[in-house]
């Protein structure tokens, strides 16, 4: 079994016994860069039999095992104890007990190997040997570096004991000479600190600090302090997943000492633990419900580094917002070629729809009205470079060919294709792209009705009606009776019966008269698997249950689809969706994977993992909180002094009891059973809209 721990840009996947260095993609990362490649413990150069892994936090573990014992001896009496905390590196603290009736004396060592390997080569399993690789070795430490170009990433590796005695260091490894006397404990703590251009991290785990009162242990601390809590439920599994989503979320946070305000969401781990304009936005849009601070700091991120410029490379536009933000050592291999890569269709319109519905959600009009340039930049864009025809339509086509083929949530190089199977051919407008544009325009028409803006309002509710008007004309396949996945270069309509028109329920852009159709599409046994809905019917050519976008199940996906459900007036549909993927998520021990094999539930009773997905990932941690936003009908609308909530709970859920849940700066409680509902601790002058 694999282990992943996460804090900010930080990660280590090893497997269950704490060691790596087997395993293509182990290892302990620091922004994008493998500085730990192999960390093995030995005692008398042999391993330690495992017992037993605990996560506490998701930034530690707690490995337990035991010595081997001599040939010839009895069970062994030393217990061997390892505490890993990742964050800013690693810092490993071994605790040796002796039960035994007579003193231990042995040798313990960690053989350490760091081959800087940027995370895009140890995904693709092709590790390349580039620049010039130095060890240093002293008589207090270990320093293992690679120099590239003008830059280099070293770590530097660095033993401690309770009692001060001193480590001995060679080329690969840390050693100690041990004696446990009997009935005791001995301890060491290693340190692995990464080196940037010479210049070390600060260490979050400082061996003269309690663990407790590091910064890490403190974030999370006060992410859970802050967050709503689950009093009660009737369901432990649905309580047991909400709170792994809580702390999933709070992990994957990132903090820039820059700008201490721009607390934004990393994608997911271990490949994605990086700013991701569509992910970001999307997951910290899903999880406003336990802290809409992390959605206003990641868009406050995200319009920081708003394309101001025309650069084919980077795909960076004026008003564009990024794809993704890379730290590696090596851009060359970061898509683009560029630190900063700018090449999504989406992440722009998604951006104007985050700020409306933070301002929605009461995050203050001061902050809101700070960003609002940001938002009209991102509408030129729209209309300046994201409609690249003139045809009214938002369309993407890489502008190098070391940028996405496809620039949607399906960005894989086949992930948009024709009923037969074809492959589409860009430029390519796709229909939830279409959805999240016209959103965006309600979104920016309701915020200039929130600021008085009567002639700005009107213009942009205008705009949304007469765009939806000819998304529900060229969009839809009367032949087939349903809509396009997207239009081809040659403006022919997609045929393919995939879950992206569940997100234009979302943005609510179909057609009134034509929603029923959908949702039955969606609910049909070709899509849904028990699990969630399919990326792709299974009737389809390009169908592939074990494909990344072609059949398979992505829980943010199916939160997404639940809500435009709801959204239109499907309540079962709704509630079918979302009971399926809560039951997904008890088979994951609460943690929802990125995504699912499309497998049926009749023929596999338990979900069956997609082998490289993302875990824990942001948006995947954050659809049990839409979903059970979606289940209560939860909208807010403080500009207009207003909150509905009407809860269509499904009757396994039972009764709940959520307090502290933010809003407007204050903190109410859900008290619900079925359609039955009570709110305390309301804003002052808020009126409840059943």
């Amino acid at each position: 079994m694999a282990v992943t721990l996460v804090h900010g840009t930080s990660f280590c996947v090893c497997g269950d016994d704490g060691e790596f260095g087997g395993g293509i993609a182990e290892g302990t990362f620091y922004q994008d860069t493998r500085i730990l490649s192999g960390w093995n413990l030995r005692i008398d150069g042999r391993p330690v039999e495992p017992i037993t892994v605990q996560v506490p936090e998701p930034f530690h573990a707690r490995f337990v095992g035991r010595a081997h014992s001599g040939d010839g001896e009895a069970e062994s009496s030393l217990l061997v104890r390892r505490e890993r905390y990742i964050g800013g590196g690693m810092r490993e603290d071994l605790i040796l007990r002796n039960y035994g009736r007579t003193n231990v004396t042995c040798t313990v060592s960690v053989r350490v190997t760091a081959d800087f390997a940027d995370v895009f080569e140890v995904k693709a399993g092709r590790i390349r040997d580039k620049g010039h690789h130095a060890v240093e070795v002293t008589g207090t430490g270990l320093h293992l570096a690679r120099y590239l170009d003008s830059s280099s990433r070293g770590v530097r590796i660095t033993g401690q004991t309770l009692d001060g005695s001193a480590a001995e260091y060679s080329r690969d490894r840390v050693t100690f000479r041990v004696v446990v006397p009997a009935g005791q404990e001995w301890y060491a703590s290693v340190g692995a600190l990464p080196v940037i251009d010479g210049t070390p991290i600060v260490p979050l785990f400082p061996r003269e600090r309690p663990v407790e009162h590091s910064r890490p242990a403190v974030l999370a601390r006060r992410w859970r302090e802050g967050s709503p809590v689950l009093r009660y439920s009737d369901n432990r599994s649905l309580a047991h997943t909400l709170q792994r989503s809580r702390e999933d979320l709070g992990a994957l946070r990132m903090f820039n000492p820059d700008r201490p305000d721009d607390v934004a969401i990393a994608a997911g781990a271990p490949w994605f633990m990086a700013l991701f304009g569509r992910d970001s936005l999307l997951a910290s849009l899903m999880s406003l419900a336990i802290d809409p601070a992390l959605a206003l700091g990641t868009v406050q991120t995200l319009a920081h580094h708003q394309g101001s410029t025309v650069d084919p490379d980077s795909e960076e536009e004026p008003g564009r917002i990024l794809h993704e933000v890379r730290f590696g050592a090596d851009a060359s291999l970061a898509l683009g070629g560029s630190h900063i890569y700018f090449g999504t269709a989406d992440a722009t319109p998604l951006f104007v729809m985050l700020l409306g519905e933070l301002s929605r959600w009461g995050i203050g009009r001061d902050r809101v009205e700070a960003l609002l340039p940001n938002a009209d930049r991102a509408l030129d864009w729209i209309d300046h470079y994201g409609d690249r025809d003139g045809d009214g339509f938002v369309e993407y086509h890489r502008a190098t060919d070391r940028g996405l083929v496809n620039q949607g949530w399906k960005d894989s190089w086949d992930g948009v294709n024709f009923a037969d199977g074809t492959i589409a051919r860009s430029p390519i407008a796709l229909c939830e792209v279409q959805g999240y544009v016209y959103a965006a325009f309600v979104a920016r028409a309701e915020l200039a009705e929130n600021f008085g803006d009567h002639d700005g309002n009107r213009h942009w509710r205008e705009r949304a009606a007469e765009f939806k008007k000819r998304f529900n004309e060229q969009f839809w396949i009367p032949e087939l009776g349903r809509y396009a996945l997207g239009l081809d270069g040659d403006k022919r309509p997609i045929d393919s019966v995939a879950s992206n028109i569940g997100h234009c329920l979302w943005t609510g852009i179909v057609d009134d008269t034509r929603a029923a159709s959908v949702a039955d599409s969606l609910l049909s046994p070709q899509m849904f698997n028990g699990w969630g809905i399919r990326t792709l019917a299974s009737d389809m050519g390009a169908y592939n249950p074990m494909s990344y976008h072609n059949g398979s199940v992505w829980p943010h996906d199916n939160a997404i689809i639940a809500a435009g459900l709801m959204r239109y007036g499907f309540v079962e549909h709704a509630q079918r969706v979302a009971v399926a993927v809560f039951d997904a998520a008890r088979a994951f021990d609460g943690r929802l994977p990125e995504l699912m094999c499309g497998f049926d539930r009749s023929e596999y009773d338990t979900p069956v993992p997609y082998p490289t997905s993302c875990s824990p990932q942001a948006w995947a941690s954050a659809a049990p909180v839409h979903l059970l936003r979606t289940l209560l009908r939860f909208q807010p609308s403080l500009p207009h002094r207003r909150l509905r909530v009407s809860p269509a709970l499904p009757e396994s859920f039972g009764a709940l009891l959520i307090d502290d849940v933010p809003l407007g700066g204050s903190r109410i409680s859900i008290e619900a059973k079925g359609n039955d509902v009570r709110v305390g601790h309301l804003p002052s002058g808020i009126e409840i809209v059943h």
